[in-house]
């Protein structure tokens, strides 16, 4: 018995497959990669793209972030006390700066976005509360990194997507990159996950312990255990953002600790 032709769903789940391949393929390779035709590959990439499935830069296909976002995060009742805790100083961050903020936290190798506020015309962004994205590629995420080496260990066995032209690839790049934000104590995202979209986030520390008079450094005895992030539409924003994330994570690091030294 003949196999059935394949559906348009088969159809758009081979590109879909296609495009997850290294680090993003033209029209014409995906088309030679399934075996369809330039025009029928074309109309489905325009499908997949307008919901998120497939990220075009450039020449190039990648798939998309609604794969992390179709991946369910457990609940959690440490999740739920971090983002009790510090929603107040995401409010306070988001009334400072007026940019669109967020509170993560780590699960696994990726980052979970427990809040997110935004004005009402907030930057594209591929972030849900809820929902998880790449730790390599976030603001967010790398702040988190920097301070939990068994995670970083596990991002750097990759895989990585280069989901844009900026995206950390290379685990010694990552190595380098995480290494600096240990010193200055906070991570940029110079659009490495969505075009146009960049951010500056700071982890947010538990726990008691010493912090350096320099301000640079973890303080010992601590763990991150979640990051706060503002985005920006250039990098150029960012350093005005840096100062006042950095104010912030540092009273919410005091705050958790106090409320953890108390429970």
């Amino acid at each position: 018995m003949a196999e059935p032709a394949p559906s348009p769903i088969d159809r758009a789940f081979a590109v879909m497959r296609a495009t997850a391949a290294g680090t993003g393929l033209t029209l014409s390779e995906i088309a030679r990669e399934t075996g369809l035709p330039k025009s029928t590959t074309l109309r489905l990439l325009a499908a997949l793209e307008r919901n998120r499935a497939v990220t075009r830069v450039g020449s190039l296909y990648r798939l998309g972030p609604i794969a992390q976002e179709l991946d369910p995060i457990p609940a959690s009742p440490e999740f739920e006390r971090i983002r009790t805790v510090l929603t107040p100083f995401l409010a306070h961050l988001f009334e400072a700066t007026r940019a669109t903020v967020h509170l993560a936290t780590l699960h696994g190798d990726e980052v979970v976005y427990l809040n997110k506020l935004h004005g009402p015309r907030p930057i594209p962004s591929p972030s849900r509360i809820g929902g998880g994205l790449p730790a390599y590629c976030t603001g967010v995420g790398k702040a988190m990194l920097a301070h939990d080496d068994e995670a970083a260990d596990r991002v750097s066995r990759g895989p990585f997507v280069a989901w844009t032209d900026t995206t950390i690839t290379d685990a010694d790049r990552l190595a380098v990159e995480l290494a600096e934000i240990r010193r200055r104590r906070r991570s940029l995202d110079r659009a490495e996950l969505t075009p146009g979209l960049y951010c500056v986030a700071a982890p947010v520390f538990d726990g008691t312990g010493a912090t350096g008079d320099d301000g640079e450094g973890p303080p010992s005895g601590r763990r991150a255990v979640a990051a706060l992030s503002a985005s920006a539409p250039d990098e150029a924003a960012l350093r005005r953002l840096e100062p006042l994330v950095l104010q912030v994570a540092a009273a919410a690091s005091r705050e958790l600790g106090g409320e953890g030294a108390t429970r």
